[in-house]
């Protein structure tokens, strides 16, 4: 009895569930499959088959050979021979054929045929799975994409499934966030990014349900300390895919491909660049307004003003007032809450080791930030409430100090940095020509 219990046709004329079951699973394959017996001929032909070929089974069956209808005649016989050589050979046999359609039409196909034996171990024929060589090019590109992405690509890449924990993650992803590929498995995002994860969850969750957006975005986290490393600020140009199963009618969300670039340097580059170019407008736009008051003071107060916006809280103008002695000059904003000290020309109630003293001593810049009680530190210095930060700046002019610019800092903000220093020191020039040439306080 031959191994091929018989035809597409027979078979699923075979009462009982055995041939129904067997007719379903061919009609039901993805990949067309004829099978041929040991002299050839056709016996089984399923649905993807006459789908690509356009020969229905009730033609397909029966036949010996390809010669005629399936492949032309000088083709033929190569093509038959390639098929069944397969049936001596053990393993599958993989090879591009030329075949023909009902239409005339030519296709190539990729098929891959193995051989079948009967009971007794010996060659009974040969069953051939093919499919159109575009399609199976299609499906090793997609293939050959994934692996690249998950082994070469200089990109980040993670593969999020539907809730919202990492599936799959390549080298450079795990690089950036600074763990190893299979440590984030399974894992919550919120394991390894302390600030952030809820707007990159939010992304992931609006992905999921409404699709990719249309353009890459800047996401700023702060990951987890590591061994060696504390907290680190990361941005991160991220773009997302939503992933959609191809197996079922309706589109079935698998989950989304992230895919990011670390680009702090360059976003915190331009995030200088931008403050730079606003700082130095600021005192372009100072020393214009301020040339337009006779009175010092007055342009004095127009400079601290101006050098406020978008750098500090609080500006203070103490005047050299004797040894050792500072008196108010300016206070900006005018009118805010402890800005005005004493006022009236006293001399203010600093300590020996208060900064704006060290500043005067030094003849430069000090910077000093509060510990965690900033109201008692702040008063101590007679300081605005609330005051974290402080920045003391010495006011040279003609070779001599003439007092101390002191920009203050809440912990809304901050604390100032070098390049802060500059540019106060470059603010405290222009406000130490101005103060020199205001008389001395009576």
């Amino acid at each position: 009895m031959s191994a091929f219990a018989g035809s597409a046709r027979d078979t699923a004329s075979v009462p009982g569930a055995d041939g129904d079951l067997l007719a379903a699973l061919l009609d039901g394959m993805d990949a067309a499959l004829c099978a041929l017996d040991a002299d050839g001929t056709v016996t089984h032909w399923n649905r993807e088959a006459e789908r690509i070929l356009g020969w229905p089974a009730a033609e397909a069956v029966g036949r010996r050979g390809f010669d005629g209808w399936a492949a032309r005649s000088a083709d033929a016989g190569e093509t038959l021979a390639r098929v069944m050589a397969a049936m001596r050979t053990p393993g599958r046999q993989v090879h591009e054929l030329a075949l023909l359609r009902k239409d005339g039409g030519r296709v190539l196909v990729r098929s891959q045929s193995a051989g079948v034996r009967d009971a007794d171990g010996r060659p009974a024929g040969v069953y051939c799975a093919f499919s159109e060589v575009h399609a199976q090019i299609d499906l090793e590109r997609s293939i050959a994409l994934s692996e690249a992405l998950f082994d070469d690509a200089p990109w980040g890449v993670v593969l999020i499934d539907a809730d919202l924990r990492p599936a799959v993650v390549n080298g450079c992803a795990a690089k950036a966030i600074g763990t190893g590929r299979t440590a984030l498995l399974g894992r919550p995002l919120g394991d390894v990014v302390v600030r952030g994860a809820e707007e990159l969850e939010g992304a992931l969750q609006h992905v999921l349900a409404e699709g990719a957006p249309p353009a890459p975005a800047d996401l700023w986290v702060t990951l987890a300390a590591t061994p060696g490393s504390g907290e680190r600020r990361r941005c991160w140009r991220s773009g997302f895919v939503r992933l959609s199963s191809p197996m079922t009618e309706e589109p079935v969300p698998l989950g989304v491909a992230w895919l990011f670039q670390d680009v702090t340097e360059e976003r915190l580059a331009a995030r200088e660049a931008d403050r730079t170019r606003f700082r130095w407008s600021q005192l372009h736009r100072a020393g214009v307004a301020a040339a337009e008051y006779a009175d010092p003071a007055e342009a004095v107060a127009v400079l601290l003003d101006f050098a406020l916006a978008g750098f500090a809280d609080h500006g203070l103008v103490d005047r050299v007032a004797g040894d050792r002695r500072l008196s108010r000059a300016v206070a900006s904003p005018a009118g805010a809450p402890g800005a005005d000290g004493l006022g009236g020309g006293f001399p203010q109630p600093y300590g020996p080791e208060h900064p704006a003293l060290q500043a005067w001593d030094r003849a430069g810049s000090v910077r000093v930030d509060a510990g965690r009680d900033a109201d008692g530190w702040a008063a101590a210095r007679h300081w605005p409430a609330g005051t974290a930060h402080a920045l003391c700046t010495a006011l040279r002019s003609r070779g001599r100090t003439v007092g101390v610019l002191t920009f203050l800092r809440t912990a809304a903000r901050g604390p100032f940095d070098r390049q802060d220093a500059v540019y106060a020191e470059t603010v405290a020039a222009r406000v130490a020509a101005a103060l020199d040439a205001a008389p001395p306080p009576a």
